[in-house]
């Protein structure tokens, strides 16, 4: 039986907009998820949304909805969010589901049934905001001024959590391994120093009725993270599918910001004890993500939006910054002048530049296939040297995979490419192609090649797209590596021939933008900007048939080209000249721009603008599919 790996993200409260915070754990929970797929571990991976509780409530009853509509609504931002990032979750659970709502009932009235839970009155200080109950010592020294913080007197219904607290430290204190990093578990037992109160589990349906009903009594509903913790084992198929449940619990890793800390080790633990449930095996409390070196807050106008950078730089350059420039456990500061400076130091001059100056030898001196490297390729010293650096990153990073340092596994990585670069430059292929003897030459490229593939597969967790391309680019099938290969040389083909590759990671500027202005959007990116229907409406495109075409001269870029548009003939200019001989475009059936103010290019008029597709250094024209007559309107 194959091991398995079972990791979760806290489930997301679907009235705020997704931040950074948001994005790091549930990327963080995916790159893990896809390690241990590679490392043939049964995977898998839950996230969701926690949809119940007074600010929902007041949210949807605001904008004149159900609170169902709502949710429905704005659990999408998440979902959207979640797509963009390429996160491979297995599960998505949301918390008004009917497959989680009966289970919390029946936890709910098990622990009933069993006297975990029983009824009393409360006077005392409740934060709105937060909805929960605060001490005395716990209330903020201008509690008086807070709107949020008022002074409730009411009936509830309380889990006796308090008697589990000896039980618990002792847990905590056997089982080191229960909360990490060991700082955050050191917390929990701090809090722990101090009286356990028991926990409130309800509230009344005279202030809340956006919740899931006691079934016990029907005049209160269920408190949010008495429904919310439950959802990892709801999700897979506790009280349900017992063969199920027992494969995949207890969870690997509960993966947590470090502000929800004690719902997670004190709330949820004394929960599972009274279930009589075994508790997870890892609670992971990351850190924050600053703002230079302030917390990220909406109201300080600070917060980064994920989806501005994913616009700006591609999904995975920013998987890559959030994975490497964290350790986990610590606080870490995301600005863009660190984002850039990361992105063109790592990706574009190591990364980048290594796989472009492979690539392109390979390309130019070897026919576009892979190159035969001769008897014994691994005999040389600086090629044992190279392999053995990165076979040593293959033990890093899977060290790394386990005790939860991912920056150190990738920062051994990216060791492999600079240590690559140094290889390349020591042997100067650019040299060796001169000569006659290529024995050298594709010794170094081979060698180099090797490993390029074992760092694609390395990488892959963090930048799944990118590495698949280089892969490609390499030869390979693309898609997810095969872990035993990475320990094995020679597995790349001689002779094989090569995908095609452009520039994995396009330098930018170290400029930072200018106050309101969006990150500079590199080749093959797409922009997120947005513009009015009206502004695209007055664009007109025609499709057009291509009568005649010629080079112009003085110009190796430019082709002047007769088309014809319904019944009109114009001349357009285009720079396809490197991609198309006059001959090709002929007959052919192609999209115009046709309302486009005429303008000499290199001296000749041109009417108009056909409409391409670039990726790297490729061009094609966008053409039609099928019969169609020319000036037909494209909508």
């Amino acid at each position: 039986m194959s091991e398995t790996f079972y990791v979760t993200t806290p489930i997301y409260y679907v009235n705020d907009i997704p931040h950074i915070g948001h994005a790091y754990t549930t990327l963080l929970a995916d790159v893990l998820a896809r390690y241990h797929r590679l490392l043939g571990h049964d995977t898998w991976f839950l996230t969701g949304a926690d949809e119940h509780g007074q600010k929902v409530q007041d949210a949807a009853r605001e904008r004149g909805i159900s609170e169902q509509e709502h949710v429905d609504e704005t659990v999408l931002r998440f979902k959207e969010l979640w797509e963009r990032l390429e996160i491979t979750n297995n599960d998505f659970i949301r918390t008004t589901e009917e497959r989680h709502k009966v289970i919390v009932q029946e936890v709910l009235q098990d622990l009933y049934d069993r006297d975990e839970i029983y009824k009393a009155n409360y006077n005392g200080w409740y934060d709105v905001k937060s909805e929960t109950y605060i001490t005395e010592k716990d209330l903020p020294e201008n509690f008086e001024e807070l709107a949020h913080i008022k002074r409730i007197e009411e009936s509830n219904y309380f889990f006796r959590m308090g008697k589990y607290r000896d039980w618990l430290i002792e847990y905590i204190e056997e089982h080191p391994e229960f909360i990490q990093p060991d700082f955050r578990r050191n917390e929990t037992l701090g809090f722990l120093k101090q009286e356990l109160g028991d926990l409130c589990i309800s509230r009344p349906k005279s202030r809340l009725t956006w919740g899931i009903d006691l079934p016990f009594d029907e005049e209160y509903v269920t408190y949010v993270w008495f429904d919310a913790l439950v959802n990892y084992i709801s999700a897979v198929g506790y009280r349900r599918d017992d063969e199920q449940f027992n494969k995949w619990w207890p969870a690997n890793y509960h993966l947590i910001g470090k502000d929800i800390l004690t719902t997670h080790t004190v709330y949820w633990p004394t929960m599972l004890k009274a279930m009589g449930v075994p508790l997870p095996k890892t609670i992971f409390a990351h850190g924050w993500w600053l703002a230079g070196k302030e917390k990220m807050s909406k109201s300080e106008g600070n917060a980064i939006n994920p989806m501005d950078y994913l616009s700006a730089f591609g999904v995975d350059a920013s998987r890559y910054y959030l994975m490497a420039e964290m350790t986990l456990g610590q606080d870490a500061s995301f600005t863009h002048e660190k984002f850039i400076q990361r992105y063109n130091s790592d990706l574009a001059n190591d990364l980048g530049n290594m796989s472009s100056r492979v690539l392109k030898m390979i390309d130019s001196n070897c026919g576009g296939r892979m190159a035969e490297p001769g008897p014994d390729p691994l005999a040389g010293e600086d090629e044992r040297t190279l392999w053995d650096t990165a076979q040593a990153a293959v033990v890093e990073m899977e060290k790394s995979i386990h005790n939860m340092r991912l920056d150190l596994g990738i920062a051994a990585t990216m060791n492999v490419v600079r240590a690559c670069n140094r290889y390349f430059d020591k042997r100067q292929p650019w040299k060796q192609a001169k000569d006659d003897d290529k024995t050298p030459l594709n010794l170094t490229i081979y060698v180099s090649a090797e490993v390029l593939r074992v760092v694609s597969a390395l990488l892959y967790p963090v930048m799944p797209e990118k590495m698949s391309a280089l892969r490609i680019a390499l030869g390979l099938h693309g898609g997810e590596p095969q872990v035993n290969d990475v320990q094995k040389f020679g597995v790349l083909q001689p002779g094989c021939l090569m995908g095609n590759y452009g520039a994995l990671f396009p330098r930018h500027k170290e400029d930072p933008p200018s106050q309101g202005q969006k990150p500079e959007v590199p080749e093959g990116v797409i922009d997120a900007d947005t513009i009015e229907f009206d502004d695209f409406a007055k664009v007109k495109f025609r499709t057009a048939e291509v009568l005649e075409a010629e080079a112009i001269e003085g110009s190796d870029k430019l082709l002047k080209i007769q088309i014809q548009v319904g019944q009109e003939k114009r001349q357009v200019v285009s720079g396809i000249a490197k991609f198309y001989s006059p001959q090709e475009i002929v007959g052919k059936q192609v999209v115009l721009v046709a309302n486009l103010a005429p303008r000499k290019v290199f001296g000749v008029e041109s009417n108009g603008m056909l409409l391409a597709a670039t990726k790297g250094k490729r061009l094609r024209l966008i053409t039609v599919d099928g019969e169609l007559n020319s000036g037909a309107k494209v909508s």
